[in-house]
C-alpha cells in the first residue's frame, strides 16, 4: 500500500479492563483493524487518566486501578479512517464501556515496511 499525503489519524481511548467478546476491547479494535487492512495500527498504555466519569486512574504503586487508559492510534486514508470509526464504535457499544474516538488530519511524509 502506498500512503503518502493528506491521511487521517483515528484515535480511540479505552479502558484497560474493557472487554468484548471475552477478550480485552483494545485487542479487538487492533485485530478488526489488521481484518479491514488498515494501513497501521499503534495501542498504547496510559499512565495518568480521567474522562467521562470523573475518575482519576493512574499507575501509582499503591494503587490498584485496572482501568488505565489504553490509546489505539490509526492512520490511513480519510476514507477508510471514517469507515473503521464506525466499526470501534460499534465494538465499543457493545462491551458496554466508556471511550473516546476522534480524527485528526495528518500529513504522512514517509510510509515503508522493515527492508531485510
Amino acid at each position: 500500500m502506498v500512503l503518502e499525503g493528506d491521511a487521517q489519524k483515528l484515535k480511540v481511548i479505552v479502558g484497560e479492563s474493557d472487554r468484548v467478546y471475552q477478550r480485552p476491547l483494545f485487542e479487538a479494535i487492533v485485530f478488526a483493524a489488521k481484518k479491514y487492512k488498515m494501513a497501521g495500527v499503534t495501542a498504547l498504555k496510559g499512565t495518568l487518566s480521567y474522562g467521562a466519569d470523573s475518575i482519576v486512574n493512574n499507575t501509582k504503586v499503591f494503587n490498584i486501578s485496572p482501568e488505565l487508559p489504553i490509546i489505539i492510534e490509526l492512520i490511513d486514508r480519510n476514507e477508510r479512517i471514517r469507515n473503521f470509526a464506525e466499526i470501534a464504535a460499534k465494538l465499543i457499544e457493545k462491551s458496554g464501556s466508556g471511550g473516546i474516538i476522534y480524527i485528526e488530519d495528518v500529513n504522512v511524509l514517509l510510509y515503508t515496511s522493515s527492508a531485510k
